[in-house]
C-alpha cells in the first residue's frame, strides 16, 4: 500500500521560502508521477505541481511558475505570497493526469503579510 507523509510546513513572511518534503513508501513501480495539491478555507482543492519520475517532465499552476520548484520528494517554494497560506497535500499516481490516486495527510503552510 502506497503511503506518502508530508514535512516541512509552517509560517513565513512574505517573500520568504519554505521547502516541503513528501516521504513515499510501497512504491511498486519504477513509472509514477508526484504532484502537490493545496486547499485554503473557503476555496476549492487545486493542484500547483506535478513531474514525472520517467521523463523528469514537470508541469505548474500559472501562479507559482518561476517561484515554485518541484522534484520526486519535495517542493521548494520561493517568494511566498500571502495567496499561497494552504494545506499542501502531496499525492501520487501513474501520471501527472492521474496522480491523485494517494494523498497524503496535508502540511499547514501559512505566509503573513
Amino acid at each position: 500500500e502506497v503511503h506518502l507523509v508530508e514535512s516541512g510546513g509552517g509560517l513565513v513572511q512574505a517573500g520568504g521560502s519554505l521547502r516541503l518534503s513528501c516521504a513515499v513508501s510501497g512504491l511498486t513501480h519504477d513509472a509514477y508521477a508526484i504532484g502537490w495539491s493545496r486547499q485554503a478555507p473557503g476555496k476549492e482543492r487545486e493542484r500547483v505541481a506535478c513531474i514525472d519520475s520517467m521523463s523528469g517532465s514537470t508541469r505548474y499552476k500559472d501562479s507559482v511558475k518561476g517561484r515554485f520548484t518541484i522534484s520526486l520528494d519535495s517542493l521548494q517554494m520561493n517568494s511566498l505570497k500571502p495567496e499561497d497560506t494552504a494545506v499542501y497535500f502531496c499525492t501520487m499516481g501513474g501520471d501527472c493526469a492521474y496522480v491523485d490516486e494517494h494523498w497524503g495527510q496535508g502540511t499547514q503552510v501559512t505566509v503573513s503579510s
